[in-house]
């Protein structure tokens, strides 16, 4: 047997394809494929017994003569006994032209070219949804019932198959299948639809607990189908003598209550379950009840907004369930004795779960790491090799997770890792000036290449690397470049760095951005006009972005962190006396921040300068005012200036601090002074 195969890249098609070539009178396989997906075919049967036997035939169902020369034609001609035609646009959600191209114009050009190359069948693939939105009982003899249509894809395949009934003058065989799902002995499926739209708001579901029991209305019944008992279903068929001119529904044979469909899959999701016991009458005026509702523009948006959260077409809505019942008493007596049947939703719903949550899941990535949140969880910590960076660095390795470090000096992240690597656990070191653009591009495609898998990639992000400047305004005015350098790592690095990585984040649906901030931002001490204010707008920055990539689970943390004893303060002298955190406990700030991912972390003392910032602007600023008078500059802060050659109080950092002063940091400990 010889086979002409549309669609042979499609789901459904790999699996009647490699049916087809495990048949001991399999000759050869044609499979009409585009030129972008040749390769990939050739891929995927690469392991398949018979492999050899598939003869890649260049060409698109939406063109002309389906793409093909006539030469390429010619060639075919008396050499196919079977087509089979299974290529389409499986896709509820798609528009009219992008149906009407493939599933109408691809099947007549199918049609056109089995006549010209004298094959012995046509075998086209249609659905149940040339049924449309009929009412009532549809058998394998029904085609025009007076149906109407809802949608693109129902419409088109309905004039389809009419197509091959009333212009093929080759002999025909038709199949309707069901709402195709996985494989159901390996759960095997490559997209998102039917049933597995609900999957991620039951999964959701499942945070409560799995004793409870809901009572609803039945809300209706649908038809579902495992693809292995459909590419079986059709390949019998289409070998069996005496069945041409006929359709064949491959569906189960009895409908399937959504609330059945619902508890099959709740079970394994650990959701709870339901209980169909209220009255059909109120389940039938609840259903009105919504669809009045949908034309309300409010109440349509909201509805639009949460299925959107749930990654649900609203397309997909009003054809979950069925108003037809489709017999199949015709297919299973042509069935008969093949041991071909469909199985019991039930009994094969775990599998398809499985594999859903293994490859399909758009959140599965936001799945807690059985060994500890951050197990795993790839960490890229920019200004690593110092400080509050390195210590974070240590905590995140013994805590399971991955750091990336990231700093300019590689020798000083080199030995963070090596220390790392002594304590058993695993870190990787990147060279980044994070001021550059160029180097942050090359950085993050590095970082991307090292750790992409299914179940790796960049998970975090702590944008750690900051520079500090102490000086009072008097200081700035012929210093313009403070205000340049701090906001061209503080705000603009930081920001680079987030928008190169967000891509991958967003593509995965999880991602999580530590921002470093100062208690400054909360206060407003004297001095810091540079930092603060490019810390600030780093903060404001975040605080929109959040707001802009909650639903795809990328979240922010800011840690308003108070003085800490780094190496970032130390030409300011007179913080040698201040009360400082030590690195170790900032880093275990940001560790709250990526293993709880709260909005904020901060100190109750920034807590406090925020909201008297709020209530009480004058005192505050009256009491950074005086604080101004108390604190002196720094050597480093006036060198070079005319106050390096006054003697001015303010100006001296070499001495004892003034009572004053000491009062002051030890009332407000923790702020930049």
């Amino acid at each position: 047997m010889r086979y002409l195969v549309t669609g042979g890249t499609g789901f459904l098609g790999r699996m009647v394809l490699a049916r087809l070539l495990a048949r001991d009178d399999c000759e050869a396989v044609y499979a009409l494929v585009r030129e972008g997906s040749r390769d990939r075919l050739l891929r995927r049967f690469a392991d398949v017994e018979g492999h050899d036997k598939i003869v890649p035939v260049v060409g698109d169902l939406t063109a002309p003569r389906l793409g093909l020369h006539d030469a390429e034609i010619d060639g075919l001609g008396g050499r196919v006994d079977h087509v089979l035609h299974l290529g389409a646009i499986y896709d509820i959600t798609a528009d009219d032209d992008t149906n009407h191209a493939a599933n109408v114009d691809g099947t007549r050009g199918v049609v056109e070219l089995a006549a010209r190359i004298d094959a012995g069948c046509v075998h086209h693939v249609s659905s149940v949804a040339v049924a449309g939105e009929y009412e009532g009982t549809f058998t394998e003899d029904d085609l025009d019932v007076g149906q109407r249509f809802g949608n693109p894809y129902h419409r088109t395949k309905y004039e389809a198959e009419r197509i091959v009934r009333e212009e093929s003058t080759t002999p025909w065989r038709v199949y309707r299948p069901a709402v195709v799902v996985g494989d159901s002995q390996t759960g095997e499926m490559d997209k998102i639809d039917g049933p597995y739209y609900l999957l991620t708001a039951i999964s959701l579901l499942g945070r409560l607990p799995a004793a409870l029991r809901f009572a609803i209305p039945e809300l209706g019944a649908t038809n579902v189908v495992p693809v292995d008992f459909v590419a079986d279903a059709m390949v019998h068929l289409a070998h069996q003598p005496g069945l041409d001119g006929r359709a064949f529904h491959l569906v189960h044979p009895r409908p399937q209550p959504v609330s059945e469909v619902y508890n099959a899959l709740a079970g394994p999701l650990g959701a709870p379950k339901v209980q169909a016991t209220i009255p059909d009458a109120v389940g039938n005026l609840l259903q009105r009840a919504a669809g009045a509702a949908s034309t309300v523009p409010a109440l349509a948006a909201a509805r639009d907004i949460v299925l959107a959260e749930l990654d649900i077409p609203p397309e997909v809505l009003p054809h979950l369930t069925f108003p037809t019942h489709f017999t199949a008493e015709k297919t299973a007596a042509a069935l008969a004795g093949s041991g071909i049947a469909s199985p019991e939703f039930g009994d094969y719903a775990p599998v398809l779960v499985e594999w859903w949550r293994e490859h399909l899941d758009p959140n599965r990535h936001r799945r807690p790491r059985p060994g500890g949140p951050l197990q795993g969880r790839r960490v890229v910590i920019t200004g690593a090799s110092s400080g509050i960076g390195r210590e974070t660095a240590f905590k995140v390795a013994r805590s399971g997770g991955v750091p990336l470090l990231v700093a300019r000096r590689t020798e000083e992240l080199e030995e963070v890792k090596a220390e790392i690597e002594r304590d058993g656990g695993q870190a990787w070191v990147y060279s980044c000036d994070i001021t550059d653009g160029e180097s942050v591009q090359a950085l993050v495609k590095t970082m991307i290449n090292d750790h992409a898998g299914p179940d790796t990639g960049i998970d975090m992000l702590v944008n750690n690397a900051g520079r500090s400047i102490r000086r009072g305004v008097r200081l700035e005015l012929e210093r313009f470049h403070d205000f340049e350098r701090t906001m061209a790592i503080n705000y603009f690095g930081a920001v680079r760095l987030t928008l190169a990585l967000l891509p991958h984040m967003l593509e995965r649906r999880f991602g999580h951005i530590v921002d470093i901030s100062s208690i400054g931002v909360q206060t407003g001490p004297p001095r810091f006009s540079a930092y603060v204010a490019s810390k600030a707008a780093l903060d404001a920055w975040a605080s929109i972005v959040a707001t802009e990539v909650l639903g795809e689970g990328v979240t922010f943390t800011t840690v308003h962190m108070p003085l800490v004893r780094t190496p970032m303060i130390a030409p300011t002298r007179i913080y040698d006396a201040f009360p400082t955190d030590s690195p170790e406990e900032a880093a275990d700030k940001v560790m709250r921040a990526l293993v709880d991912r709260p909005k904020h972390v901060g100190t109750a003392l920034g807590t406090l300068g925020a909201v008297a910032g709020a209530l009480t602007p004058r005192i505050k600023d009256g009491v950074m005012h005086i604080a101004y008078r108390v604190f002196p500059e720094s050597a480093a802060a006036r060198e070079g200036s005319d106050l390096d050659r006054h003697d001015d109080a303010r100006t001296l950092d070499t001495g004892p601090l003034s009572r004053g002063a000491q009062a002051m940091a030890r009332l407000l400990p923790g702020v930049h002074w």
